[in-house]
């Protein structure tokens, strides 16, 4: 695995990379690649940093891992490429978006849009084995990505943080709340969503607002 990632991001985390545990992590993940079928492509591992520079977020919105079927995984949490049905996860996130800020749905789940404005959309394991939720959890890619989330808490100021269900909310403790936005709610799949706490949880525009108060322009959700 060769670690194409945006200079900022290198730089503030180039002592991972340095770690044995990331030696160790890079040959888990070539073999898994020259051995089965994995996501997202290996040129899209690393797609939310490279999309998102340190010193350009604004946002973070933290999900586990990658899809794990054809065509959907593009290095992005949450996020499907053009022309790719929305998973229901998704579909939920962009009801919540009408109904808090009345955009509607849009055609394309790619989220891209939201990376280039500074939303760094942070899969807690950047890679998975095709059919096998979660496979490639435990290997290291936790230690890499909570690695990323410190950095950002210590070095940034007036961030928000959105936390969507169990696993993302545990992420928590590495963000000093003192000096960043917390926002936290149940996970958008239906299974949670539907027995309530999603849907108008608001937020879409409490992000918003939090930024404005602090002299940054809003994400156009």
């Amino acid at each position: 695995m060769n670690v194409k990632i945006n200079d900022s991001w290198a730089e503030r985390l180039g002592n991972e990379f340095a770690q044995p545990y990331f030696s160790q992590l890079t040959d888990f993940v070539r073999h898994e690649y020259a051995t089965t079928t994995c996501y997202p492509p290996g040129r899209l591992i690393f797609n939310a940093f490279n999309l998102c520079p340190f010193d350009s977020v604004k946002v973070v919105i933290i999900g586990q891992d990658p899809y794990h079927e054809a065509g959907q995984a593009m290095g992005l949490s949450f996020s499907v490429p053009d022309g790719v049905a929305m998973p229901p996860s998704l579909q939920n996130i962009f009801k919540e978006i009408e109904g808090d800020l009345g955009i509607g749905v849009p055609q394309s789940g790619n989220l891209t849009r939201w990376a280039e404005q500074g939303v760094l959309l942070l899969n807690a394991t950047l890679t998975v084995r095709a059919h096998q939720a979660g496979s490639h959890q435990r290997h290291g890619w936790e230690r890499f990505t909570d690695a990323a989330i410190s950095r950002l808490s210590e070095g940034r100021d007036h961030l928000v943080f959105i936390l969507w269900g169990g696993y993302a909310r545990s992420k928590a403790s590495l963000i000093d709340r003192s000096r960043h936005l917390v926002l936290e709610s149940v996970h958008p799949s239906p299974l949670s969503a539907n027995r309530g706490g999603w849907f108008g949880n608001h937020h879409f525009s409490r992000c918003n607002e939090y930024l404005a108060g602090h002299g940054m322009g809003p994400i156009n959700w």
